[in-house]
């Protein structure tokens, strides 16, 4: 015999408030440390030793400042916009013609292309690590950011062909069989009537790309050193800038200009996300309906 979940006077089940709770305690995890380490950025390096849960007693401004020159935050930032740019704007463009080709278009090998590139998603990164360093060592790509948006576009590709053929599946038929019938050729069809109407998905794989790519540590760190480079020059992205100026902690004691880095660090991406968010749920919401 089915039982009814226990309710309260408001409506609330036990499950619901279980759920809430769980959700809670998620975004106190994810907003907390956040905020400490927004808060220790203000702060002089001997109030994040000696008040480190405490306000901060003046906002040092300077600190980002800084961070941004001293440690050479903007440099690293700028190399990253270098690399991550036209990476996406290479992935999207090659995934959005494969997807619509594997999407619309019957013929042989069809499945066999698509489930090849959806091997990529399950290939590991660490095995490629060492093929890739002696790959572009050879062709001359190793330390240059041309060689570094390749393989990014590489190991973006099979995630978002995925992604966007699911999403091309669910635009009308009609519209491209419409252009076709008015004398457009394919190309015209792709690139004047689906690919605008596919811009919700290019803008959900997009951030993703970005939000993957911006985070990146393992290939940057393999692929892009300083080798060569004069003093005071440097090829790192934002990763690896990171993790140099965390080292840097055991020689110098700069924690102040770490924090405020930490926080700039995290600015464009929180805006991508907050600027974007309707974009990618709506992005997301289309491409999971089967058309």
């Amino acid at each position: 015999m089915n039982q009814k979940p226990v309710m309260f006077n408001k409506g609330f089940s036990i499950s619901k408030v279980a759920i809430y709770a769980i959700l809670l305690f998620w975004s106190a995890t994810v907003v907390l440390p956040m905020v400490w380490a927004t808060m220790s950025a203000f702060k002089s390096d001997q109030e994040i030793f000696f008040s480190p849960w405490g306000t901060p007693a003046k906002l040092l401004w300077e600190n980002f400042s800084r961070a941004w020159v001293k440690a050479q935050l903007g440099q690293y930032m700028f190399n990253t916009f270098v690399v991550i740019l036209p990476a996406i704007f290479l992935t999207l463009l090659m995934s959005a013609m494969v997807a619509y080709v594997l999407a619309r278009y019957t013929f042989r090998g069809k499945s066999f292309i698509f489930y090849l590139f959806l091997s990529g998603m399950m290939f590991p990164m660490f095995l490629a690590l060492v093929p890739l360093y002696f790959v572009t060592d050879y062709l001359g790509l190793r330390n240059t950011y041309v060689g570094l948006i390749l393989v990014y576009v590489a190991f973006s590709l099979p995630f978002t062909i995925f992604f966007m053929v699911g999403f091309f599946k669910t635009l009308p038929k009609e519209l491209s069989e419409a252009a076709i019938i008015d004398g457009a050729n394919h190309y015209q069809t792709f690139f004047s009537v689906m690919l605008p109407l596919a811009k919700p998905g290019l803008i959900s794989a997009a951030i993703f790309n970005f939000l993957g790519q911006w985070n990146q540590f393992i290939l940057p760190t393999v692929l892009m050193t300083n080798e060569g480079l004069p003093e005071g020059q440097s090829r790192y992205l934002i990763s690896q800038g990171l993790y140099f100026l965390q080292a840097k902690q055991g020689y110098e004691s700069d924690l102040s200009g770490m924090f405020a880095a930490v926080v700039i660090v995290t600015i464009p991406a929180l805006l991508i996300y907050i600027l974007f968010q309707d974009r990618i749920e709506a992005g997301l919401t289309v491409g999971a309906v089967k058309g």
